[in-house]
C-alpha cells in the first residue's frame, strides 16, 4: 500500500466517457444500467426455501468445510466456531448475523465514474468471458493457447460493447508471458484499454496487492479515497466439495480490509463435486458461499459480498461438464430465491459446453442468459465469449453473445411493455379499420425507426436475398465485426503523467519478480 498522495486528476473524465469511441463497425445500443423489470422466476415455495437453508445449515453445523488458510481457520476460531485441524463447523446463529450484515446492494466505481455499476436490487449487469486458458477463431480454425495479443483484443471487445459494465480476469490466458508477472501486463493493458471497472485474481499475496495498487494509481487515487468505496473486485471459488483454499481465502480477506467488491462461487457440479441431485447440490454451494460473505463480514463488516452459483451438471458417459441444461436452470433460479432469502446480491454466468461458436453454442448459452434474467441474477460473469466449458474464449463467440445481450437489454426497456395511450394505439387501430395496413399510417412513420430492435450481427433476410448477398452464416458475419471493431477501436483517455506511473509500478515490480512460482 502506497503513501497517502496528493489527489490527482482522475483519467478517464474526458474522451473516456460513457459513449464509445468509433461508430463504423456496428451501430449498438447506448451504455446503461439495465433494471431487471420482471418478477423472478421462483421454483420453489416457501417450504422449500426452507429445506435448503436447513440443508445448507446442517452442512456447516454438522460436517463443516476445510478451510486450508490458517489466518482463515484462527479468525473463525476467535469468532467462536468449533475448530478441528483443517475442519471449521459454524452455527447457523453466527452465520446468520455475519451475512446479515452484509449490503444488497453497493456501487463500484472505476477510473471512470460515468462507467459506475450498481450491483444488487434489480440491477443485471454483464462481464465477458475470464480465464479460458485456450483461443479460438475462425480465420485460425484451430484451437491454440492464447497469447497476450489475442488477451488485448478481447479487452478490447470488452471496452467497445457498451452492454459489457464490467471487465472480468483474463478474457484468454496469455501463456506466452510468464506467470509471475501475467497480472502485471494484463491488469497495464486492461487499465489501459479500458474504464470499466477491473478484476483482480486471488491467487497469493503480490497478485492481489499489485492491481489493488494499478487500481489506485489508474484512478488518481489516494489511499484513503480508494478505500472509501469499491472500485475492483475478485471473484473466488471454493474447493468443492466442502473445502476452501490457502491463496483465494488470502486475497479475499486482503480485498475485504480494503473494502473492494467480493465474489464468492462455489463451483459444484452436480454428480461430481456435488450431489447429483440439484437441490443437494444447491445446498452445497450455499454453505460453502456462505462462509466467504461471514469471513468477509467478520473482518469488516459491510464489506460488498455477491454469493455467485456455478451449479451444473456432468455428463455422467464421459465426466464433463453442461452448461446450459434444463437443470443448470433450475439450479440458478433455486439459488437466486435462496439469495433474496439471505439479502445478498447474485452472480451467475453465460456458460456452455460447445467446442466452436455453433448452434449449440448459442442455445446453451441463451439457456444459461435467460436462467440469470429469471433468477435475478446481478452481475453475469462470463457474459460473451465462452467456448468449452470455459477452456476457450472466442471472439465471434463474443459477437454473437453480444447481439444476445443487447436483446435482454431491450427487452427490459419500458418501450417494449408501456400501455400509454399512444402505446394502445386506439386511433391507430380505428383510422386502419378491417381492410387496411399500418406501413404508411402516421402512427407508424413517427416510430418505425425506433420501434424494433435492430440486429448487428443477426441477418433477417430471406433464404434467396442471403444466398444473393454471399450466404454468409453467422460466425463469419461476427469475425468481420470483429476486424471491424479492432481496426476502429480507440482507448479511452488516460492523463499521460497517471500512465507513465503505472508503467512505472509494472517496471518496478517486475525487477522485483512479480509474484512467486515454481517454475
Amino acid at each position: 500500500m502506497s503513501e497517502p498522495q496528493a489527489r490527482r486528476r482522475r483519467g478517464g473524465g474526458r474522451s473516456g466517457n460513457a459513449q464509445r469511441r468509433g461508430t463504423t463497425a456496428i451501430d449498438q445500443m447506448p451504455w446503461r444500467m439495465i433494471e431487471n423489470v420482471d418478477r423472478p422466476t421462483e421454483p420453489l415455495n416457501e417450504e422449500g426455501v426452507q429445506a435448503i437453508h436447513n440443508g445448507a445449515m446442517h452442512i456447516l453445523e454438522n460436517i463443516g468445510i476445510e478451510i486450508l488458510n490458517d489466518e482463515a481457520r484462527q479468525i473463525f476460531a476467535d469468532a467462536g466456531c468449533i475448530v478441528n485441524g483443517e475442519n471449521v463447523r459454524f452455527g447457523r446463529d453466527f452465520i446468520m448475523e455475519m451475512v446479515a450484515k452484509a449490503p444488497s446492494q453497493f456501487d463500484m466505481v472505476p477510473r471512470n465514474p460515468d462507467r459506475t455499476v450498481t450491483i444488487g436490487g434489480n440491477t443485471l449487469t454483464f462481464v465477458n468471458v475470464s480465464s479460458p486458458p485456450n483461443y479460438y477463431d475462425i480465420e485460425l480454425g484451430k484451437k491454440v493457447s492464447g497469447t497476450r495479443e489475442q488477451c488485448q483484443n478481447l479487452i478490447k471487445l470488452s471496452q467497445y460493447f457498451n452492454c459489457i459494465h464490467m471487465v472480468g480476469g483474463y478474457p484468454v490466458e496469455p501463456v506466452d508471458v510468464h506467470a509471475s508477472v501475467r497480472h502485471l501486463d494484463v491488469l497495464y493493458d486492461k487499465l489501459i484499454l479500458t474504464d470499466k471497472v477491473a478484476h483482480a485474481y486471488s491467487l497469493g499475496k503480490e497478485r492481489v496487492e499489485d492491481v489493488m495498487e494499478m487500481v489506485r494509481i489508474a484512478g488518481g487515487l489516494t489511499d484513503e479515497e480508494f478505500e472509501a468505496q469499491p472500485r475492483m473486485y475478485t471473484n473466488i471459488n471454493s474447493t468443492s466439495p466442502l473445502k476452501h483454499d490457502i491463496p483465494m481465502l488470502d486475497g479475499w480477506m486482503r480485498l475485504a480490509r480494503r473494502n473492494q467488491g467480493l465474489v464468492v462461487t462455489p463451483f459444484t457440479l452436480a454428480g461430481a463435486m456435488a450431489p447429483v441431485t440439484m437441490a443437494g447440490a444447491v445446498a452445497q454451494s450455499l454453505a460453502e458461499g456462505l462462509v466467504a460473505v461471514a469471513l468477509a463480514q467478520w473482518i469488516r463488516p459491510g464489506a460488498a459480498c455477491v454469493i455467485g452459483t456455478f451449479t451444473s451438471n456432468v455428463d455422467m458417459k464421459s465426466g464433463a461438464p453442461a452448461f446450459g441444461t434444463p437443470e443448470y436452470m433450475r439450479a440458478t433460479q433455486m439459488t437466486g430465491q435462496l439469495a433474496r432469502f439471505y439479502g445478498l446480491p447474485m452472480r451467475s454466468s453465460g456458460v456452455c459446453a460447445a467446442n466452436v461458436p455453433d448452434g449449440q453454442a448459442m442455445w446453451e448459452t441463451s439457456n444459461s442468459l435467460w436462467a440469470a434474467v429469471q433468477s435475478g441474477t446481478n452481475m453475469v460473469y462470463h457474459a460473451a465469449g465462452w467456448l468449452e466449458g470455459g477452456l476457450i474464449a472466442s471472439p465471434e463467440k463474443f459477437i454473437m453473445d453480444c447481439e444476445v445481450l443487447q436483446h435482454i437489454q431491450r427487452y427490459m426497456e419500458p418501450a417494449t411493455y408501456a400501455t400509454t395511450p399512444h402505446d394502445i394505439a386506439l386511433d391507430a387501430i380505428e383510422e386502419v379499420g378491417p381492410n387496411g395496413h399500418f406501413f404508411g399510417i402516421q402512427h407508424t412513420q413517427e416510430r418505425y425507426t425506433t420501434a424494433f430492435y435492430q440486429p448487428f450481427v443477426s441477418d433477417w433476410r430471406n433464404f434467396e436475398a442471403w444466398e444473393a448477398a454471399g450466404g454468409v452464416w453467422t460466425p463469419e458475419r461476427a469475425h468481420k465485426i470483429y476486424k471491424q471493431i479492432l481496426a476502429e477501436f480507440e482507448a479511452p483517455h488516460m492523463d499521460e503523467a497517471i500512465k507513465e506511473e503505472l508503467k512505472d509500478f509494472v517496471n518496478r515490480r517486475k525487477a522485483e519478480g512479480g509474484a512467486p512460482t515454481d517454475f
